[in-house]
Formats: C-alpha cells, sequence, structure tokens
C-alpha cells in the first residue's frame, strides 16, 4: 500500500473522529440551552424572588414586635394586679 493511501485513511479516520466529536458537541450545546430555558421558565414558579423574601421578612418581624408588645403590655398589666 503505497503511503499516500496511508496518509489519505489517517486523515480520513481523524476527520471521522472530530466530525463526530464536534456533532456530539454541538448536540451537547443544544441541549444545554434547552435545559437553561426550561429552567428560566420553572425558576420562578418553585423558588421565591429576593425582593419578595425581604419584603416578608420585613413583615414577619414586624408582627412578631407587634405580638411581643401586646404580650408584654399584658404581662405588665398582670403584674400591677397582684
Amino acid at each position: 500500500m503505497p503511503q499516500q493511501e496511508l496518509i489519505n485513511l489517517a486523515a480520513l479516520a481523524g476527520f471521522g473522529v472530530t466530525g463526530w466529536f464536534a456533532r456530539e458537541m454541538w448536540n451537547a450545546v443544544k441541549d444545554l440551552k434547552q435545559d437553561l430555558s426550561r429552567l428560566r421558565e420553572e425558576l420562578p414558579q418553585t423558588y421565591l424572588p429576593k425582593h419578595e423574601a425581604r419584603e416578608l421578612l420585613h413583615d414577619l418581624q414586624k408582627e412578631m414586635r407587634d405580638n411581643f408588645a401586646r404580650l408584654f403590655d399584658r404581662l405588665d398589666q398582670k403584674a400591677d394586679k397582684q
């Protein structure tokens, strides 16, 4: 077998493997884009945005302060009766 045919076969095999690898990478990137798109749609439905969480915590802290104030007022009134 002439040397040129060996070089051609080696180049064919190399280009074949490179083409297969490039196609696999292309499909993987396409799948990742689809997964990212699906994640962008599902994420806001599953998790609470940071600004909403801060608002809820602020409201909860205010409610707890009010409840403690009422509790301490009742305790003060109870202590005054004795």
